[in-house]
C-alpha cells in the first residue's frame, strides 16, 4: 500500500536553530496519527512543512506517491485546522464551510457543506456567525470546513488547546468518530499525552527536532524506547535505575512473596484524586516514589513504614541518556 504521506530525512533549519532534524515517517491512509512532544520539539514546524507554509532545508515530502517539496500550499491536497480556528468572522457557518469548495469550484457545494455541518452535529446553526458560537461549536465549524474538501491528510495543530478540560474530553471522542466516518488520515499535533494516547492509532514522540519513537499508544507507553519517552508519556519511578510506573506499584505492611521485587520505605503523604490515591513514599535509599492505589484499599498513615513491591515484568529497563 502506498503511504498517503511520507517524510524522508526531513530537515528545517532557522538561523541558529535546527527545528526539524532528520525526520522520517510513513503514514498509511485512513488512520489517526499524532506528533507528541514538549514545546519547541519541532512538531508544529513539521506540520507547517507538510502544509507548505515552510520550505524544508533538506529532505523530501511525498503525498500519495508524489514529491511535493516545490508545491504551493494551495497545490497540496491537505487541509489545516489551527488552534485559533481561523474562521471568517463576517461569514456564517454555512458560508465558512462552503468557502473551500467555492475556491476549488467544486460542484454541489451547498449540499456538501450542509452534509459536513450535519456530520459535526451543528444542524440548525447554518446561519449563525462565529461570534455567536461557543468555542466547541467554532471548533466543529473549522473541522467541517477542512473535511468537506476531502483532503488526503487533515493537519491539526493543537486544535483542542483553547477549550476547557471537560469540553476537550468531549471533543476527543467526537474527533476520533469524525476521523473514522470520513476515512481521512489525520495528523494531530499535541503536547498532551492523554490526548495522544486516547486518539491515536500511532504516535511519533518528538524531542529536539527528531522522532525518538514511533509506534502504537501501547508500544510507546508500555515499551518506551528511551527514558525521555518513558518520562514524557507519564510518571515513572526510577528505583535503583529501574523504571516502574505508579500503577504497577503495590504497598503492603508485611513482606510480599518472593515473586515480587521489593523495597522498604515510609509513607510521606497521600493525595486524593477521586477514583484513586497517589501515595508518595520516601525509600530507605532516599529516593522519592509515587504509587497509585485504589481509594477503597488499605489506608496508610503518614510516617508508616511499609513494603513497596512490583512484578519484574512491569519494569522499564532503559539506559541513561
Amino acid at each position: 500500500m502506498t503511504p498517503v504521506l511520507e517524510l524522508r530525512d526531513l530537515v528545517k533549519r532557522f538561523p541558529g536553530h535546527t527545528a526539524v532534524n532528520g525526520i522520517s515517517l510513513s503514514l498509511a491512509p485512513g488512520r489517526f496519527y499524532s506528533l507528541l512532544g514538549p514545546s519547541g520539539c519541532g512538531k508544529t514546524t513539521t506540520l507547517r512543512l507538510v502544509a507548505g507554509f515552510e520550505e524544508p532545508t533538506s529532505g523530501e515530502i511525498w503525498l500519495n506517491g508524489k514529491l511535493i517539496n516545490a508545491a504551493k500550499p494551495y497545490e497540496r491536497n491537505v487541509s489545516t485546522v489551527f488552534q485559533s480556528y481561523a474562521l471568517f468572522p463576517h461569514l456564517n457557518v454555512r458560508e465558512n464551510v462552503e468557502f473551500g469548495l467555492r475556491q476549488k469550484r467544486l460542484a454541489e457545494f451547498r449540499a456538501k457543506a450542509e452534509a459536513a455541518i450535519r456530520m459535526v452535529q451543528l444542524e440548525g446553526q447554518f446561519d449563525r456567525l462565529p461570534a455567536q458560537l461557543s468555542g466547541g461549536e467554532r471548533q466543529r465549524v473549522a473541522l467541517a470546513r477542512s473535511l468537506v474538501v476531502a483532503p488526503d491528510v487533515l493537519l491539526l495543530d493543537e486544535p483542542l488547546a483553547a477549550l476547557d478540560p471537560q469540553l476537550r474530553k468531549q471533543m476527543r471522542a467526537e474527533l476520533k468518530d469524525m476521523q473514522r466516518k470520513a476515512g481521512i488520515t489525520f495528523l494531530f499535533v499535541t503536547h498532551d499525552q492523554e490526548e495522544a494516547l486516547s486518539l491515536s492509532d500511532a504516535i511519533a514522540v518528538m524531542n529536539r527536532g527528531a522522532v525518538e519513537q514511533f509506534g502504537t499508544p501501547e508500544d510507546v507507553y508500555l515499551r518506551p524506547g528511551s527514558r525521555f519517552v518513558a518520562n514524557f508519556l507519564g510518571t515513572v519511578n526510577w528505583i535503583d535505575g529501574v523504571g516502574v510506573r505508579p500503577e504497577s506499584l503495590r504497598i503492603a505492611r508485611s513482606a510480599p512473596s518472593a515473586a515480587f521485587r521489593q523495597v522498604t520505605g515510609r509513607i510521606a503523604r497521600s493525595v486524593f484524586l477521586g477514583n484513586l490515591l497517589h501515595v508518595h513514599l520516601k525509600l530507605e535509599s532516599g529516593e522519592d516514589v509515587c504509587a497509585e492505589v485504589p481509594r477503597d484499599g488499605d489506608v496508610f498513615q503518614e510516617g508508616e513504614n511499609v513494603y513497596l513491591h512490583w512484578l519484574e515484568t512491569d519494569e522499564l529497563r532503559l539506559p541513561h541518556p
